[in-house]
C-alpha cells in the first residue's frame, strides 16, 4: 500500500465552537419566537430525567452534539454519557441519560435525537463497509457528498465509523475532474497548471475511467489517481498498471464510484489503497433512537 499523500493532518473531532454555533443555528429553525406547546404545558419548575436509547444495533456517534443541544438551551440540564462514541451498542441500550428542568429538555428533544440518529447512522453503515474489507489494507473513505451544513459532523461520524475522511471541502486538497481537464485544455496542462500555482505544495490527484487515461496521467506525475467507475477487474488491471509505471510505485489509488457493500471487497482485493464511498453520507439511514422521560 501507498503513503497517503493527503496526510490526514486534521482533526476529525469537530471544532466546539462550530458545534456550539451550528446547534444554536438548528434550534433557532426549530423553536422559533418559542416552544409554545412546552410552555403552555410544563408546570414551570417542573423537572424531569429522561433516558436516551438505541432501538436499534448500531455504531454510536454524535453524544457531544446531543449534550451541546441541551447545554444551549440550559446549562442547568446535565448529560451523562452511558456510551461512548465508536463502540458498538444493541438495540434497548442507553446511550445517556438526561437530568434538569423539563422545559428545555423537552424543547431540544428533537434536534438532540436528529442529531444522534443521522450521525449514528453513518458511523453504522461506515463500520459495515470497514468490517467488509478487513484483513485486505485498503481502507474506506468518505467524499464531499454530505448534507450542507453538516459535512464536520457527518465526517466525524464517518471516522468514528473506522472510515478514512478525504478533503473537507475545495480548499485543502487537489482533485482534478474531467471538466477540470476539459477547462485547462488537457490533462498534461492541467497537471502542470496544479504544479506550478504559486503557493504551497498540494498533493495533486486526478481521475480517469480508462486505462489509456492513467498511462497518461501516470506519465504527466501525480501523486494519486482516482480510478471512476471501473469494475474491479479494471481496477485490478490498474493498479498492476500504475505500480509498474516508473513513477506510480508511491501513487496512492483511490477506486470510486458504483461501490456497495455486495462488491467492495472486490475492489479491495484489486489493491487500491482506498475505496471512497458516497453512500456513507449521501444514503445512510437514520438509527432508531428515543428520549424516554423515566417516571
Amino acid at each position: 500500500m501507498a503513503r497517503d499523500p493527503f496526510g490526514l493532518q486534521r482533526s476529525a473531532t469537530p471544532d466546539p465552537a462550530m458545534v456550539e454555533r451550528e446547534v444554536r443555528r438548528f434550534l433557532d429553525e426549530d423553536v422559533g419566537p418559542g416552544d409554545i406547546t412546552t410552555a403552555r404545558v410544563v408546570p414551570a419548575g417542573a423537572t424531569a430525567r429522561a433516558r436516551i436509547v438505541a432501538r436499534e444495533t448500531c455504531v454510536v456517534a454524535g453524544l457531544d452534539t446531543a449534550r451541546a443541544v441541551f447545554g444551549a438551551l440550559d446549562k442547568a440540564v446535565a448529560v451523562l454519557s452511558c456510551s461512548t462514541d465508536g463502540s458498538r451498542v444493541t438495540a434497548g441500550t442507553a446511550l445517556a441519560t438526561v437530568d434538569g428542568p423539563a422545559a428545555p429538555i423537552l424543547t431540544g428533544e428533537r434536534i438532540a435525537l436528529n442529531l444522534l440518529q443521522r450521525l449514528c447512522g453513518i458511523a453504522t453503515i461506515t463500520r459495515r463497509y470497514v468490517d467488509a474489507i478487513a484483513g485486505t489494507g485498503a481502507t474506506v473513505s468518505d467524499t464531499r457528498k454530505t448534507t450542507p451544513g453538516l459535512r464536520a459532523l457527518e465526517k466525524y461520524a464517518v471516522h468514528v465509523g473506522g472510515g478514512r475522511n478525504h478533503r473537507m471541502g475545495l480548499y485543502d486538497a487537489i482533485l482534478i475532474k474531467d471538466n477540470h481537464v476539459a477547462a485547462a485544455g488537457g490533462v498534461v496542462e492541467a497537471v502542470r497548471a496544479a504544479r506550478c500555482a504559486p503557493g504551497p505544495r498540494v498533493a495533486v490527484q486526478v481521475e480517469v475511467d480508462t486505462l489509456a487515461q492513467l498511462a497518461a496521467v501516470l506519465d504527466a506525475g501525480v501523486d494519486a489517481v482516482l480510478l471512476d467507475n471501473m469494475p474491479p477487474a479494471t481496477v485490478a488491471d490498474a493498479v498492476r498498471l500504475t505500480r509498474a509505471h516508473a513513477r506510480g510505485a508511491d501513487c496512492w489509488i483511490e477506486a470510486s464510484g458504483g461501490i456497495t457493500l455486495a462488491n467492495v471487497r472486490a475492489y479491495a482485493d484489486a489493491g487500491v489503497d482506498t475505496i471512497s464511498v458516497g453512500a456513507l453520507t449521501h444514503s445512510a439511514p437514520s438509527v432508531d433512537i428515543a428520549l424516554d422521560f423515566v417516571l
